[in-house]
């Protein structure tokens, strides 16, 4: 009888990383996060167009969920956020750096642009 092969399970993990590094990682995360917030805000009190904001966005918009950013606009809650993507034919995980051009059109037209 033949043995059979014992397999090593390979664990993939991150790379080690300074203190120093992890520390700018950090402070990264968190200036993405307040300007996310601040945009959000900015959407919701309508001192920027949903419309603009898709059409150009900010590099900290990139790795953001399209669905977060339309419940930012104003009378735009979870469920009618749901319906524009479904309507769009978009994932509810997609990013915004991930739209294609169509989807991106598709979503500016719904917002009146």
């Amino acid at each position: 009888m033949r043995a059979m092969p014992t397999h090593v399970k390979q664990i993939n993990s991150a790379p080690q990383r300074s203190p120093d590094q992890r520390m700018e990682a950090l402070r990264q995360a968190n200036l993405v996060r307040s300007q996310r917030a601040a945009l959000k805000a900015d959407l919701k009190k309508g001192k920027v167009n949903i419309r603009t904001v898709l059409a150009n966005p900010p590099d900290f918009l990139g790795t953001a969920k399209v669905i977060d950013l339309l419940m930012a606009a104003p009378k735009c809650g979870h469920v009618k956020s749901a319906k524009i993507m479904e309507q769009c034919r978009i994932s509810q995980s997609k990013t915004v750096a991930g739209l294609s051009e169509r989807q991106r059109r598709e979503l500016i037209a719904l917002f009146g642009g």
